[in-house]
């Protein structure tokens, strides 16, 4: 009986341990799930991040997980624009500024540009100029505003005021230079770039981001023989275990993804904050401010009654009565001034509306696509030399663009890749585009158009003002001005078409009405005004929440 009792509580272990043993998974953090093969470079076998804890946080940025909300307005429409209703959509997790782009911000890039490409030589001189804001806009003709013309931007009594007077596309290029200048410090930090690189290079040497990862013999103004590949001993060599690293990649998990302009939906997902909701109601859409509750000003008993955000609340009143009911400030206000909402960011209503990266549409087309919605996509590729090289930018194929006021900007910069659209091979075959313009795709293209499917001839679904800006040369062939030809058409309908961006949120010139994050308004995106700022953000990586894997039973 006893051998019998001890036969079965052996054969139980067994059982118990066989089970387990299956079900437990192996562990393949410094080999290959598929080979078998060595992960960390040791046996000569290439090597691949195992260690990866998970994408930092850029300086200036806050991490927004992401989830479903209804974007749009759920509220009386009282202004009759119709160009919010509500859809329910998507967000990816991402990271945005904790505060709008300030003007100390902004000067660092106009004095990294005055320093790398000096104004002073011809070549360089529409660089600096085309990335100013226009300090202009604060004039107007029935006012004086001569004090914010003249010190808003440069004077340190604004330096941690949000930037004015930028127009869409220089924030796009803020963007970019922002970048470059934060994954060059990564670099550094991590030991891939000789300390204090950053500061010695110049229009030819200038790092970018793109190019470091697709050329990098090229990184720094080009190669350098005695160096295999590594420019003037910019570039170091980083030795990690038995492997020695010349450049970083993406697989090495170094570099940051790009800083970019939000989209509309990720905008309006992050001003909304709700992170800290926990009503259905407010889920769905009834949430009306980035703060809890119905009404503009605090309910604490210490704060009770002060403002929530910096906005215009009547007839000549910018800021309420001095030392009673007051908002604080007058036309902009210092970052931080007022209370962040529940992701942590600061301003989402209120203070300067924000450009975002979408082309203006009445509608949301959520039929197509509900899932990190996104209007304005213009997809490109690297250009290719003859020699299968990369074409990167020099000071001499500096590209500028000339917009429809006459500015120029620089569309890129020495050190760059050239881009050029993709075409019909690079979407032979594809099911999910077949184009490399899509801003107007389900609304002004052929397929949307009225007489497409009545063969009529096809017209543009919006005829928007066709200005036309064009160089005035001379007779050895120099441009010596710009022939501005303004569209004096009267059958014009709309001021809507590829070129007007969203932007969002209310401002100090605004009512109470625009500060519900699901307003939406449009602007052209090479013009810039007294009441427009922006914030970047960064896509997130990886796990859709910071807290890493979820628990396995």
């Amino acid at each position: 009986m006893r051998f019998n009792f001890a036969l079965k509580i052996m054969l139980f272990v067994a059982f118990t341990t066989t089970i387990v043993s299956c079900n437990k998974s192996k562990d393949y953090k410094d080999n290959s799930r598929a080979t078998g093969w060595r992960l960390d470079g040791r046996d000569g076998s290439m090597k691949y991040q195992t260690d990866y804890q998970g994408q930092e946080t850029g300086p200036g940025l806050v991490f927004i997980e992401g989830g479903t909300f209804t974007m749009g307005r759920v509220q009386d429409d009282v202004m009759h624009d119709w160009n919010n209703n509500p859809t329910q959509q998507h967000v990816q997790s991402f990271y945005m500024d904790e505060t709008e782009v300030t003007n100390r911000m902004y000067l660092q890039y106009l004095d990294w540009l005055k320093f790398t490409f000096p104004p002073k030589e011809k070549k360089y001189a529409n660089i600096y100029k085309g990335a100013l804001p226009d300090t202009l806009v604060w004039r107007n003709r029935l006012g004086y505003n001569e004090t914010m013309t003249n010190n808003y931007l440069r004077h340190p009594a604004y330096q941690n005021y949000p930037v004015v007077g930028v127009n869409w596309i220089q924030a796009t290029e803020f963007s970019k230079w922002r970048t470059d200048r934060v994954n060059e410090l990564q670099l550094e930090t991590k030991g891939y770039i000789a300390e204090g690189a950053k500061y010695a290079a110049d229009a030819e040497t200038t790092f970018n981001t793109e190019t470091y990862i697709n050329a990098p013999s090229n990184i720094y103004g080009g190669n350098d023989s005695l160096n295999k590949g590594r420019n003037n001993e910019r570039l170091v060599q980083v030795i990690h275990g038995d492997t020695v690293h010349n450049n970083v990649q993406r697989k090495d998990g170094v570099l940051l993804p790009a800083y970019r302009l939000p989209t509309e939906a990720e905008w309006e997902y992050a001003a909304l904050g709700l992170a800290g909701i926990r009503e259905y109601n407010q889920y769905r859409g009834r949430k009306k401010y980035p703060w809890d509750g119905q009404y503009t000003r605090q309910g604490g008993r210490r704060t009770r009654g002060d403002q929530l955000a910096n906005f215009k609340q009547g007839n000549g009143d910018y800021g309420g009565i001095a030392g009673w009911s007051d908002d604080g400030a007058d036309i902009t206000a210092e970052i931080k001034t007022y209370p962040p909402n529940d992701f942590g960011l600061y301003d989402m209503a209120g203070n300067v509306s924000e450009w975002v990266a979408d082309v203006y549409r009445p509608i949301i087309d959520n039929e197509f696509n509900d899932f990190n919605y996104f209007r304005g996509n213009v997809y490109t590729k690297n250009a290719i030399n003859q020699d299968g090289t990369v074409k990167i930018v020099t000071s001499d194929s500096i590209i500028f663009d000339t917009l429809s006021n006459g500015s120029i900007i620089a569309r890129t910069l020495p050190g760059q890749i050239q881009q050029e659209p993709v075409n019909s091979e690079d979407t032979y075959l594809r099911t999910q585009f077949s184009d490399s313009d899509n801003r107007d795709f389900r609304d002004g293209d052929k397929a949307s158009s009225r007489g497409y499917l009545s063969g009529q001839e096809h017209k543009k679904m919006y005829n928007s003002p066709e200005h036309n800006v064009s160089a005035i040369k001379d007779s050895t062939g120099r441009a010596k001005g710009l022939d501005r030809q303004y569209d004096q058409s009267s059958s014009r309908t709309t001021l809507i078409n590829n070129e007007v961006r969203v932007f969002k949120g209310g401002s100090w010139r605004d009512r109470a009405y625009f500060l519900d994050p699901a307003q939406r308004r449009y602007f052209p995106q090479d013009m810039a005004t007294d009441y427009i700022g922006f914030r970047n953000a960064m896509s997130r990586v990886g796990s859709k929440s910071q807290k890493g894997k979820r628990a396995r039973d």
